[in-house]
């Protein structure tokens, strides 16, 4: 900052002590000075207009500067302004009284010009430094905030998403999903067949095992597709595509997905079956439009969406058989080059008034 950017405020109970120094300031370039007769209009004085140096005179009627250089010291929005005490008074005692109120400096009078350039542009530039530092100290705060709320954010959503796909919605590169919306997505429902009457029957940390088990080969996949995990309920997973960045060919992804799936449960059980448990793992996958955002209340949001497309899903994978992947025609149709499909026929399924033509997913074409 210039000189003449700086504001200064001399208080002086003498006229021609203030006018002298008021002067003198003035030719050393700095334009912007204001006078205060007492300690009290000082005082008013600062309250209302901001200041970047205080000189203020020791013996004054009323409040004295000791006085007012304590109540600055004591207000937190003057405490930061510099203040050089002037005054005829030489003695050591008056100097040390001063520096302990927490004056920056000490100029005697009659004014010596040269000390008095060095010490107003010594407590200027500490004031700027300051302020420098207060506003850095300001900014950091502001982005340290901005940063939690960003890490808060980003962990309600690597509840819902992909580490990967968290970390984009955050940075702005997605909308934000938690706002409710309405998307053409595939929705995948899977659960492990036999895995009632297993639970029923195992001692809980055999029923954990399993889980852990199944959720740590489910979830890398799920990650692996860059799926969209809606929820898990014990054996059950809800999982789809093109929600909440659209994807190139979302039936495709959840074709592969569930695939690798049933491959990935066939290995699981094998080392179950030694320990008899007879699991293997069925699969609904249908196509259509879904309503998807937050749901819940303040301190509890979950991720669901709802529609059509979620309770076909929902209910072709409570028809599938073990190994089995049923998907609807629309499914069928978007990947029928991509996979050998087994027509089912037409299934009469809860909450839908006409049957539903079903297939099921043999594997993947050779080519694929």
């Amino acid at each position: 900052m210039s000189q003449e950017g700086y504001a200064l405020l001399v208080v002086d109970d003498n006229d021609d002590n203030r006018y002298t120094l008021t002067q003198r300031l003035k030719r050393q370039g700095y334009a912007n000075v204001a006078t205060a007769r007492d300690g009290r209009e000082a005082l008013d004085v600062l309250r209302t207009r901001p200041f970047d140096l205080v000189l203020l005179d020791i013996m004054m009627p009323e409040l004295n500067g000791y006085q007012v250089l304590a109540e600055l010291k004591a207000d937190e929005r003057l405490r930061h302004i510099p203040v050089i005490m002037v005054s005829a008074v030489d003695e050591l005692d008056s100097v040390i009284r001063c520096i302990e109120l927490g004056a920056e400096d000490y100029l005697p009078k009659p004014f010596n010009p040269t000390l008095l350039r060095a010490r107003v542009g010594a407590c200027l530039e500490k004031k700027r430094l300051h302020d420098e530092l207060a506003e850095w100290t300001r900014t950091l705060e502001q982005r340290v905030q901005e940063k939690v709320a960003e890490v808060e954010r980003l962990g309600r959503l690597k509840r819902f998403f992909s580490p990967q796909l968290a970390e984009l919605i955050v940075a702005g590169g997605a909308d934000d999903p938690l706002k409710t919306h309405r998307r053409e997505v595939t929705v995948v429902f899977l659960d492990l067949r036999g895995f009632t009457a297993f639970a029923e029957t195992a001692e809980p940390e055999e029923v954990m095992g399993v889980l852990r088990d199944y959720h740590a080969g489910m979830g890398q996949l799920i990650l692996e597709h860059e799926g969209t995990l809606e929820r898990f309920t014990g054996d059950g997973m809800m999982i789809f595509f093109n929600d909440p960045v659209a994807v190139a060919n979302p039936a495709e992804r959840a074709i592969r997905m569930v695939v690798a799936m049933r491959d990935r449960v066939r290995q699981l059980s094998a080392a179950w079956r030694k320990r008899g448990h007879d699991l293997a793992l069925g699969v609904g996958i249908a196509h259509g439009y879904a309503t998807i955002g937050a749901i819940g209340f303040e301190g509890r949001w979950d991720y669901g969406a709802i529609g059509t497309v979620t309770n076909l899903a929902a209910r072709l994978c409570g028809e599938a058989k073990g190994g089995q992947i049923l998907v609807s025609s629309r499914v069928a149709g978007a990947v029928e080059e991509l996979i050998d499909l087994q027509e089912v026929g037409t299934l009469t399924l809860k909450g839908f008034l006409k049957p539903v033509a079903t297939f099921n997913v043999v594997g993947l074409k050779a080519s694929a």
